[in-house]
């Protein structure tokens, strides 16, 4: 077993540790011969994971927080944005004491970093749940992150797309981009779920899909177009959006840009791939659909959601119908 393990690795009743002249005795907990492993190896090596002094610092509290039923609970989309954020914590405070950080100092995190609101925020809500297991494990009995302010974003909020430039889009787009489109109106999901339906999945007229961030498992009709762009689309892959090589799913990466330059041909650069979820959404509550329809489509667990999303739609149905009631036009149904 000793000869299997990399340099400077070794065994010792049952556990591994990084051992090497000139760097700190490391003890390695991710599963021998996992990414996770090599990654941390490769942290002890760099001389990142050196604890000098201290038996309490961030390497030591995030190594534990991701051994926790608090991380290994998450989603794998969850899990990867968090690791992120842990290792830019890891690189920021690494050796210095989780014990003695106080709320002046998350409120300096989230200010240095203020120009990427996004991020800002979500390393206050990040180091958030790290503080509340540093208490699960009696290091602190309170957590200087609670109660710190997000900051507001002054970028536009998203929109859903007009319907002018859904219709733009459908005559102008062909091939892997007008199906990714269709998928993502016609089913009201996340772009990652998107491109991970395969042809396997499809039953009844209709498509399963378990959701990444969720886990739920929805089956979700397809729509007129998308069923009728389905039928006519060759089953080269496994997957109904899969790479040019069909070994695999078409990358985000990929299907971003192919759709950015169907929007900038038709002037939709301010509507991106991500508004499309928004889109079906705000579809579903113009016609007067009530929450829980909606959300056995979209898959959204709060109202709250279904709200910020449909929001304008809403109002607009509603505006309509008001005058209409105003003017005595109002159709029987």
């Amino acid at each position: 077993m000793k000869r299997a393990l990399p340099p400077y690795v070794y065994l010792k009743k049952g556990k591994l540790y990084f051992q090497r002249r000139g760097y700190d005795t490391v003890r390695l907990f991710e599963e021998y011969g996992s990414a996770e492993f090599d990654l941390e190896l490769a942290r002890a090596k760099s001389g990142r994971a050196k604890t000098p002094g201290s038996k309490r610092n961030f390497h030591i509290l995030i190594e534990s927080y991701r051994r926790s039923n608090r991380f290994k609970n998450l989603s794998d989309r969850s899990k990867a944005d968090y690791v992120k954020i842990l290792e830019f914590f890891r690189d920021r405070f690494g050796d210095l004491n989780p014990v003695k950080m106080q709320r002046k100092d998350i409120i300096r995190l989230r200010d240095s970093n203020a120009e990427k609101v996004r991020f800002a925020n979500y390393c206050v809500q990040i180091i958030r749940i790290l503080f509340e297991h540093a208490i699960d494990l009696g290091w602190r009995s309170d957590n200087p992150a609670k109660g710190v302010q997000l900051l507001k974003s002054q970028a536009k909020p998203r929109e859903a797309w007009p319907a002018k430039l859904i219709e733009k889009f459908r005559e102008t787009a062909t091939g892997r981009e007008l199906l990714l489109f269709e998928l993502c109106v016609g089913t009201g999901q996340r772009i990652g779920d998107v491109l991970k339906m395969q042809w396997s999945d499809i039953e009844d007229g209709g498509i399963h899909v378990q959701q990444n961030k969720t886990g739920q498992k929805l089956w979700l009709p397809f729509t007129p177009q998308l069923e009728a762009l389905l039928a006519k689309t060759p089953k080269s892959s496994l997957f109904l959006l899969s790479n040019l090589q069909g070994t695999g799913p078409w990358s985000y990466r990929g299907a971003s840009h192919a759709v950015r330059q169907v929007r900038k041909e038709i002037g939709a650069l301010d509507y991106d791939i991500h508004g499309l979820r928004h889109t079906a959404t705000s579809e579903l509550a113009a016609i007067g659909l009530s929450d829980e329809l909606i959300m056995a489509i979209t898959g959204h667990k709060s109202s709250a959601m279904i709200s910020h999303y449909s929001g304008a739609s809403r109002q607009k149905a509603r505006a309509l119908l008001a005058q209409q009631k105003r003017t005595g036009t109002e159709r029987e149904c």
